[in-house]
């Protein structure tokens, strides 16, 4: 496939200026047009002349691994450096990928749930080494007494399963409360970790909304994206689904759905609530999109989530709008558990109060130790890299290979960590 870019043909220096939204200034080099000719893939957008190597990966994921449509953004020190599209809206490729387009992310909406938590613990509202049952009494049923609330942002809290729902569930919020709170935990809360797959949403909304009286869906909206100007939504607004990127499968298959359609795997049995998982029909419904699911519900521009990411970077401020306090961010970062293989997808892992980490050896979040952020399993990335103060987002509604992980969206993480 041909790929062209939409870039002026020679970049001059680099112009430093300030923009306080969420469509920073570019410099006069970086500007581009928007255009596609004669069936050749393009891409758009801006790019700063030092982070030229994202946008030439962008383009071979769709010269050389198929790519239907895409975006990534980056922040650098606050400043949004990369902000770039390309490709299609569905495999037909009759809908043109634009600069309003909305992603499924997937699980990086587990990340947002954690961040009102913690957004909840900086106003002193929550104590995030209080036993959840101190906000949610209903919830200390059958041995879950001891689970604290950093426990249930942290994937440790043993509650990862809800055998008393059926499939559909995930649909009816009230139902999975009250699964919720007669379920018996796998394990001592805090002794093991494994990635909460289905229920961390849930878990951590209820503590929201029993504290403020919001639905965390719109706590998220009102106290993160709305005062960033990040156009990312847990459930999408009606007027906005037309804007929605179709998910398309992975002819080379998914990891995750192999284990989830497993009926003998922790996988599966976290799935249960969960109607056809990792189905592209299922998730391309009106019901999924506008559900308001806070596992893995969310959609977004890619430049709105790197944003909120690179506010975390930046210790939890960005052009003088603070979300947390520095000190919060540097609590949520901190390691809770590292784990060769966890207990619900066998993968090795590492993981702060809500955000992932790189394992022993692992380069997911990029080089640095101290970066973090989330994957989403269809191919989304989320990144924040506090020693550098760099913040990424990638986006993609080809689904990936395997757990969040595939060569387009490693591409565009090592790209981004090659840059000086």
């Amino acid at each position: 496939m041909a790929v062209r870019w939409a870039y002026p043909s020679s970049a001059g220096p680099a112009v430093t200026r300030s923009c306080s939204t969420s469509r920073s200034c570019f410099s006069p080099s970086a500007r581009a047009s928007s255009m596609t000719v004669n069936g050749t893939i393009e891409i758009h957008g801006d790019c700063e002349p030092g982070f030229v190597a994202v946008r030439d990966s962008l383009a071979r994921n769709f010269s050389e691994h198929d790519e239907i449509g895409s975006a990534v953004a980056v922040y650098q020190d606050g400043e949004k450096v990369v902000d770039i599209w390309g490709g299609h809206m569905d495999s037909a490729r009759s809908r043109l990928w634009r600069e309003d387009t909305l992603c499924i992310m997937y699980s990086i909406a587990k990340s947002m749930c954690a961040t009102a938590l913690h957004i909840l613990a900086d106003r002193r509202q929550v104590d995030l080494d209080a036993p959840v049952a101190t906000y949610w009494p209903e919830f200390a049923q059958n041995g879950k007494d001891a689970v604290l609330v950093r426990h249930i942002i942290s994937h440790n809290c043993g509650v990862c399963f809800a055998d008393a729902t059926a499939a559909g569930d995930i649909y009816d919020y009230d139902r999975m409360i009250a699964a919720l709170e007669v379920q018996e935990p796998a394990w001592p809360a805090g002794s093991r970790g494994a990635y909460n797959t289905v229920n961390i949403g849930y878990l951590a909304g209820e503590v929201v909304r029993r504290v403020t009286g919001t639905p965390i869906r719109d706590f998220i909206h009102q106290n993160i994206c709305r005062p960033l100007g990040a156009d990312y939504q847990i459930g999408v607004n009606a007027d906005d689904v037309a804007r929605i990127a179709d998910l398309e499968p992975n002819p080379a298959g998914s990891a995750m759905a192999a284990q989830a359609s497993n009926g003998e795997t922790p996988l599966s049995r976290a799935w249960r609530p969960n109607p056809n998982p990792m189905n592209t029909d299922t998730q391309n419904s009106l019901e999924f999109r506008t559900a308001g699911i806070p596992s893995f519900g969310g959609f977004g521009e890619a430049r709105a989530m790197a944003r909120i990411y690179a506010m975390l970077a930046n210790g939890g401020e960005i052009d003088g709008t603070r979300i947390l306090s520095r000190e919060a961010v540097a609590r949520a970062t901190e390691t809770q558990w590292t784990e060769a293989a966890d207990g619900m997808t066998g993968r090795a892992m590492r993981y702060a109060m809500g955000y992932a980490k790189n394992p022993p050896g692992g380069t997911a979040m990029g080089p640095n130790e101290n970066a973090f952020g989330h994957l989403g399993s269809g191919g989304a990335r989320a990144i924040a890299d506090p020693d550098r103060n760099r913040a990424l987002c990638f986006v993609s509604n080809l689904h990936s290979e395997g757990f969040g992980v595939g060569a387009r969206t490693e591409a565009i993480v090592d790209a981004t960590f090659s840059v000086a």
